[in-house]
């Protein structure tokens, strides 16, 4: 047969098959086309908001739901606009009305993070987390206690002993001719020895007894607060970075928590390192004034210099100018001794100390420690300059090993 006899024939069968098949099934497909053409109109004509699958909102003992606002609208963007400009305003003030215990979190953290390095060390040696927790902290709750018992009394007769030679200091700086001049026409000399020699100075200083008391205890509920805030960030550090990871993606995880672990590191180093500077500086200051003649007041200022130190930029610098200006008010060369000796010092600590220590933690250019340090000042005062360095080291850390890579591979 021929190609074209078949043809006809199969355009028979095929015209054929729509007549085999039963009735039932040829009414419905009418049904099911008139059925099927007024929901597409319907789905084409809804409006925004209505239910899924696009069925028409139903009826309710309340009516029918109209329709949703328009996001486009004036009013809708107005009303939500001004309702996320009130929560962020609520929220800053939130922030300003609780800085202080914010404050006192961050350090807490900071000091953790810091201590930690020790609490795996001793970790690794066999001790369970807890025990070893508990160990650094009535270690380092001991060290200060220590401290505290044995400077106080040295530090308070030191102190007295400074106010007591502030009249002398004050007769020798009456033979200077421009203080004399100065004196004539503000009676400065007077009013500086009534002050510092008063009785009730500390009164003046703090605001009275009820202010002495005041600062007193605000400083022990302080350091109290710092230190139980410390022992749970240290105890469940581990818990912290782990629900912290299970923040990323599951394919990301063992990445980010290397990142993790290597930012904790290098704030834990600088912590120790900070410590180790200060210590530094507090003891070379304590035998310098040993040997140059301020021995009465080696402790004091010696402990001063080291608070000092923990200060970037200017910490060092006022220290030196503090403890140089009662160097030059005991005798001229002990004034000039003590300028040469911290001159010398900070050279030796910014080229010598500071590399060795810091190096060994976290690597970050002078400008970055600058800009850095002058930022969290202006933000947070002194701990925002403490903890302003670390911060920028995590950063460019992470620019460094997250964001070149990446740029390099486009």
């Amino acid at each position: 047969m021929s190609e074209s006899e078949t043809r006809p024939a199969s355009a028979g069968a095929a015209a054929a098959e729509p007549a085999d098949q039963p009735p039932e099934a040829a009414e419905q497909r009418p049904s099911e086309a008139a059925e099927r053409r007024p929901s597409e109109a319907a789905e084409r004509q809804s409006p925004e908001g209505v239910e899924e699958h696009g069925e028409a909102p139903r009826r309710t003992r309340f009516g029918i739901p109209g329709e949703p606002l328009q996001r486009h609208s004036p009013f809708y963007i107005g009303f939500f606009g001004a309702l996320g400009a009130l929560v962020a305003i609520m929220l800053m003030d939130a922030v300003a009305a609780t800085r202080t215990y914010l404050v006192l979190i961050v350090v807490s953290f900071f000091i953790a993070v810091g201590l930690d390095p020790v609490v795996r060390w001793l970790v690794r040696r066999g001790l369970r987390r807890g025990l070893a927790v508990a160990i650094v902290a009535l270690g380092f709750l001991g060290a200060v206690t220590l401290f505290v018992i044995s400077l106080v009394p040295v530090v308070s007769d030191q102190i007295q002993a400074l106010i007591d030679n502030v009249p002398t200091w004050i007769e020798d700086a009456r033979r200077n001719e421009t203080l004399l001049d100065l004196d004539e026409r503000y009676n400065i000399f007077d009013r500086v020895e009534g002050t510092l020699t008063s009785s009730d100075l500390a009164n003046q200083v703090f605001g009275g007894a009820l202010g002495v008391g005041a600062f007193v205890l605000s400083a022990l509920f302080n350091a109290f607060v710092i230190f139980i805030l410390t022992l749970y960030f240290l105890s469940s550090l581990p818990t912290i970075r782990r629900a912290f990871l299970q923040l990323a993606p599951e394919s990301r995880r063992e990445r980010i928590g290397h990142l993790t672990d290597a930012v904790l590191d290098q704030t834990g180093g600088y912590v120790i390192g900070a410590v180790g500077i200060a210590t530094c500086a507090a003891v070379s200051t304590a035998i310098f004034l040993t040997i140059a003649g301020l021995g009465e007041y080696a402790i004091a200022l010696a402990l001063v210099v080291g608070l000092l130190d923990f200060i970037p930029l200017i910490g060092a610098t006022i220290g030196a100018v503090i403890v140089s200006i009662i160097g030059f008010a005991t005798s001229l060369g002990i004034g000039i001794a003590c300028v040469i000796f911290f001159v010398i010092y900070q050279q030796i600590e910014n080229y010598l100390v500071y590399p060795r220590i810091m190096s060994r933690s976290m690597s970050i250019p002078a400008v970055v420690t600058v800009v850095a340090a002058l930022l969290g000042g202006s933000l947070a005062g002194v701990p925002g300059a403490l903890l302003a360095i670390p911060v920028a080291a995590a950063i460019i850390f992470l620019t460094r090993e997250v964001l070149v890579p990446r740029q390099a591979q486009r």
